[in-house]
């Protein structure tokens, strides 16, 4: 094992200047993926398990969404929650079980809501509760990626750590090519924040910036059919 002094955001910078491996690239088509982006996790102040990283998330989040509708794209917005019971949340929720824990995000409850600064066409958007960290796990999301032909997926949401890295596995095991702005996603802590953002740069996906990413769906053209 290599030992480091660095920090986890030293190691993440350094290898972004310095990147040892071509970038997948987009492919035809994206879905963005917006993972989780409810207030149990984004009302900081209001919730103990909120956090914030970039403070312009939800706008670019917005942005990014508003552009992929222009151009005809698939935009998902997944979410957590559980049944009175919470035993949908299986053996992840049995670790505790306090007013914060994860199983006692109720389905139509304030913790499942979404962020009430989110633009979400509630017509053309799919929307996915998910119960499990991947959005791909026991949802209808791959026969979506399917219908829609998608081959790459955008993803933007939180945590950095665990459920966007989840998906991001999730998708590139299932034969897709994964983009994350940078500035899209956000974690509790800064440690494991930037220890995935570096993971996921140098395994599994694009960590790229957010420029870059809008400035690819704004150039996007349809292929005629």
């Amino acid at each position: 094992m290599e030992l480091s002094s660095l920090t986890a955001r030293q190691i993440f910078e350094h290898a972004k200047a310095n990147p040892t491996r071509r970038r997948f690239g987009f492919g035809k088509k994206p879905m963005l993926i917006n993972i989780d982006l409810q207030c149990s996790y984004t009302a900081v102040g209001e919730f103990n398990t909120a956090y914030e990283t970039d403070p312009k998330q939800l706008d670019y989040v917005n942005q990014l969404s508003d552009l992929a509708r222009q151009k005809g794209l698939p935009v998902t917005w997944t979410y957590v929650a559980y049944m009175e019971s919470g035993e949908d949340c299986g053996v992840w929720g049995t670790r505790t079980d306090t007013p914060d824990s994860l199983q006692n995000i109720k389905v139509g409850s304030r913790r499942a809501d979404f962020d009430p600064r989110l633009k979400i066409d509630r017509v053309k958007d799919i929307i996915i509760n998910k119960r499990m960290a991947s959005p791909f796990h026991e949802t209808n999301l791959q026969s979506l990626m399917v219908w829609h032909q998608c081959d790459t997926v955008v993803l933007t949401g939180g945590s950095t750590s665990g459920c966007v890295r989840a998906c991001v596995v999730d998708a590139i095991s299932r034969g897709y090519r994964v983009i994350v702005p940078e500035e899209c996603v956000a974690d509790k802590h800064e440690s494991p924040h930037f220890a995935n953002l570096y993971d996921i740069s140098v395994k599994y996906g694009d960590v790229i910036p957010v420029a870059d990413a809008i400035a690819w769906y704004e150039a996007y053209q349809p292929e005629a059919r």
